[in-house]
């Protein structure tokens, strides 16, 4: 089992180790640009370039069953589910093969509704609520992983 972390916009990279280190896991933080982060030796950081969705990509070619991807970026949501990954938002909210078609139409009509200037902005504002909820979540999404794990997969 390993993180994955859609890591350019991400506010929860400092959670993320946090709840990796108490768990012995490996996390990746994939982003199009340069990070400072703190060291770790469960920490994997990987700067990739030549495009927008190439973090996105690296990710996907990457994630497999039992492993995690945190990102609020829908498309890669769903590509990760369709690897048999989990997925969660930094706000805490679990993407899943029941509403991610829904999230997916969503996402299109609020840009297009964006595009012709009927809505304004994007959502509310992160906030410690999202953080608290995000930690609660991340924990029960790998308690449940390793409850599920066969017994020849490795749990870290």
């Amino acid at each position: 089992m390993e993180i994955y972390v859609d890591a350019d916009a991400c506010p929860v990279k400092g959670e993320v180790m946090r709840v990796a280190e108490r768990h012995g896991l490996m996390v990746s933080m994939v982003s199009n640009q340069w990070m400072r982060l703190p060291p770790s030796p469960r920490l994997r950081v990987e700067v990739v370039s030549g495009g927008l969705d190439k973090a996105d990509d690296w990710i996907v070619e990457r994630i497999a069953q039992w492993d995690i991807a945190i990102t609020a970026d829908i498309p890669l949501a769903a590509r990760c589910l369709a690897k048999g990954a989990r997925v969660l938002g930094p706000t805490g909210k679990p993407f899943d093969d029941n509403g991610i078609g829904m999230a997916l139409a969503m996402r299109d009509l609020n840009a297009q509704l964006r595009d012709t200037g009927e809505i304004r902005g994007g959502g509310p504002p992160f906030g410690p609520k999202d953080r608290s909820r995000f930690l609660q979540a991340l924990e029960e999404m790998i308690q449940a992983i390793r409850r599920v794990l066969p017994a020849s997969t490795p749990r870290g």
